[in-house]
């Protein structure tokens, strides 16, 4: 990495598998930021930067969002569906992380533009070829959109 880390959003609700993709994370530990949330509202709020994640500096904008699909309070397909329909957002490079390794949940997912998918638990050499294949190693955003690009 030149520069600046990566900033990676994990949002996930189960503990356990949260716990598992942070330790995947470590062994890119110098290179990486993580923040977690455990919902998809959380999430569409970090992203955007509203409400408590409104201080970008606490809060950068995230170049990799790891999703889990089943999550409280919104959905991960309605989450991917948000970002990937925003002018700022759809650029954010998505996996989708899921204990299902169903065509239907696949399919469901690409057609919602994720640009990966990958069944749980993630570990830390494939998630490090997933980034390499995202072309990640160079984070190639600055900055996130602003609240007001939120409500575009």
């Amino acid at each position: 990495m030149q520069g600046r880390r990566l900033n990676i959003l994990l949002v996930e609700d189960n503990p356990d598998h949260a716990e598992l993709a942070r330790r995947s994370l470590e062994s890119l530990s110098g290179h990486t930021c993580l923040h977690h949330v455990e919902d998809g509202e959380a999430a569409l709020d970090y992203m955007f930067g509203r409400g408590v994640y409104a201080d970008r500096a606490r809060f950068p904008a995230p170049d990799l969002v790891l999703l889990d699909l089943r999550l409280p309070r919104m959905d991960g397909l309605e989450v991917l569906r948000h970002v990937k329909s925003h002018p700022v957002l759809q650029h954010t490079a998505v996996v989708v992380l899921t204990t299902s390794d169903t065509e239907f949940d696949l399919a469901r997912a690409c057609a919602h533009h994720a640009d990966h998918f990958v069944t749980k638990p993630v570990d830390a050499k494939r998630l490090s070829e997933i980034i390499d294949d995202l072309g990640l190693r160079v984070p190639s955003f600055t900055s996130g959109p602003s609240a007001e690009d939120a409500r575009s």
